[in-house]
């Protein structure tokens, strides 16, 4: 009998390594359909887990209705599964290299409990080598085992995007590889019982860990030149939203629009594909340069904010600027890599007095990650309001409330530019 056929029965079961906004929607969706395993060395986060809350704020209670799964950190438990998916950060650190220290520890937990016939399978970001060259070497290390002869190993690269209710896991074709024939054969057919949208079989594993890596280091590149182009336009004097909804109507203009690039997708996932082009002895242009633009938008738009602020003949030393929105996009409780932190960061560099609001994140989280906090709400009058992450709440808003929070001379800027050609009162600036 097949590993498949075991995991259909429940004579086996499935565990998934890693319980955030990637993991646990995986391990919640298999385990409408097979016996699942999720663990996670957070034993806070696994006891909210296990009273049906998620950590991420992503999923609602009911997720966790009629769900086949053990939620635990106790390594002992993973003993009892098959079929092990890894799904846990892989950030970079504050030099943009690649912190495999995630991966390779869930590799180490894996190969304690691995055991003859098992699958392990990874959906971690990593530039194409890393899972046959750096997680297998583990995993044979620890377990002493051999891949392929013993155990088989793939790829299946997450696309999990947090506050997105309609491309869910269900509903987007799910990119698979395997080590050898067979074990693309399993790996498909075990995700196919959750992806209704059907899988792609890889060439390779590496082939796979590629293609996760591109699709967003092109966005990532596009934005850039949207970024750059609204720096051009803002020195000739014209508005890029006006501009990208003229071109936008030649059938074949792909629209993207400038912005914030942080998370942990988009601005991270790029280094990974330059790490590995470097140690192979190639100088990536393109990419880097992208990475560059996009690197130093929240300073360029905290810089334009205090220009603005001087033209005004506003003591930028006594000045109020009020920053809505701090997690990394909007309508989530996600601060990971949150470009916000760099516009306070640089309006704070020029003595400027920074407040942020958001509806979504966790004052705490901010302030032990970026050395800042929230106010629950406007306190008084600021000399500029930045409109840092379009949230839903912020889309309701009219020029009232601007006029409620600040001062005549003052200036609105618009990030997003969610309210362009709406603000007649005050000084008006956006990408």
């Amino acid at each position: 009998m097949s590993l498949y056929d075991q995991l259909i029965k429940k004579e086996a079961k499935l565990a998934v390594i890693g319980l955030g906004y990637v993991g646990l929607p995986i391990a919640l969706e298999f385990a409408r359909k097979i016996s699942v395993i999720g663990f996670d060395i957070n034993a806070k986060r696994v006891e909210m887990m296990k009273n049906g809350i998620d950590p991420s704020n992503e999923l609602e209670k009911s997720a966790f209705e009629g769900c086949d799964i053990q939620f635990t950190a106790n390594m002992e438990d993973l003993m009892q599964a098959k079929f092990f998916i890894v799904a846990v950060p892989t950030p970079v650190d504050q030099h943009n290299v690649p912190d495999l220290k995630p991966v390779l520890s869930a590799s180490e937990a894996i190969g304690k409990v691995l055991k003859k016939g098992d699958y392990v399978v990874f959906e971690s970001t990593v530039y194409p080598g890393c899972t046959e060259d750096d997680c297998n070497p583990v995993l044979e290390k620890i377990s002493g085992l051999k891949n392929i002869t013993d155990y088989k190993i793939g790829y299946s690269p997450e696309r999990i995007n947090p506050g997105d209710k309609e491309h869910t896991l269900a509903k987007i074709i799910k990119v698979v590889s395997g080590c050898d024939d067979e074990s693309l054969d399993v790996i498909a057919k075990t995700y196919e019982i959750v992806v209704k949208a059907g899988v792609h079989r890889a060439a390779s594993i590496k082939v796979a860990e590629a293609a996760k890596i591109i699709e967003n280091t092109q966005r990532d590149v596009n934005i850039a030149l949207m970024n750059e182009l609204s720096r051009i336009f803002d020195k000739i004097g014209i508005n890029t939203y006006d501009v990208l909804e003229a071109a936008g109507t030649k059938w074949n203009f792909l629209k993207f629009f400038p912005g914030l690039v942080g998370g942990h997708c988009i601005g991270v996932d790029p280094y990974y594909l330059t790490y590995k082009a470097n140690a192979l002895g190639y100088d990536p242009e393109v990419i880097l340069s992208g990475r560059r633009i996009n690197d130093d938008m929240g300073p360029y738009v905290a810089r334009r904010t205090v220009q603005k602020l001087t033209k005004a003949h506003i003591d930028v030393s006594t000045s109020r600027v009020l920053i809505m929105g701090a997690t990394f996009k909007e309508n989530v409780s996600d601060i990971r890599n949150s470009k916000v932190a760099d516009i306070v960061n640089e309006l704070k560099n020029y003595s400027v007095n920074v407040e942020v609001i958001d509806p979504n994140a966790d004052g705490e989280e901010l302030q032990h990650e970026y050395g800042f906090g929230l106010v629950t709400q406007p306190t008084g009058k600021y000399d500029a309001v930045i409109i840092a992450v379009n949230h839903k709440e912020y889309l309701e808003l009219n020029e009232d409330y601007f006029k409620a929070n600040m001062n005549a001379k003052g200036i609105v800027v618009d990030v997003k530019g969610i309210f362009r050609n709406k603000i007649k009162s005050f000084t008006y600036w956006g990408l």
